[in-house]
């Protein structure tokens, strides 16, 4: 999918916040400037939060509260996935009531539960600089079967 703005990328966050459901874990990737942030505010605007939404870069964790509680990770100060459960982030992750969306995500990848969903974010170097190509990645079967409802309905 193509993002040609943040308000796009947002949009593309919302949609997928229908599909959301206790416990969904997912982490997005991409590098620094990619639009992970702007993501998770479209997430966190789908699932009804009304706190504004920041970059928890160096408190790690914020929490908020919406249809669903929402836990926003970014592991991004982090070297080592070992640093993530020294911290006892993984506890957070399995919280069954909650969606998390770690940023960053590809450093917790090994440690969250089987069943998530990678979302890649890439700058589109040869269009400009707000285009974004956003890729999904299910893994596990309740993923594989709603990713194929949204991309079907944004085709």
């Amino acid at each position: 999918m193509r993002s040609e703005s943040p308000d796009d990328t947002r949009a593309l966050a919302r949609s997928l916040a229908e599909l959301l459901e206790p416990g969904d874990v997912v982490l997005l990737c991409g590098s620094l400037g990619a639009g992970k942030t702007e993501f998770a505010k479209g997430v966190a605007e789908g699932l009804g939060v009304k706190e504004t939404v920041v970059s928890p870069t160096f408190t790690l964790t914020r929490e908020y509260d919406g249809r669903l509680p929402l836990l926003h990770v970014d592991v991004y100060r982090l070297d080592h996935a070992q640093e993530f459960l020294d911290l006892g982030l993984e506890h957070d992750v399995d919280a069954d009531e909650a969606v998390t969306v770690i940023e960053w995500g590809d450093v917790a990848e090994a440690l969250v539960p089987s069943d998530h969903l990678l979302v890649r974010i890439a700058i589109d170097p040869d269009a400009s600089p707000e285009t974004r190509i956003i890729e999904y990645e299910p893994t596990g079967a309740s993923w594989a079967k709603r990713l194929g409802a949204l991309t079907s309905e944004e085709s």
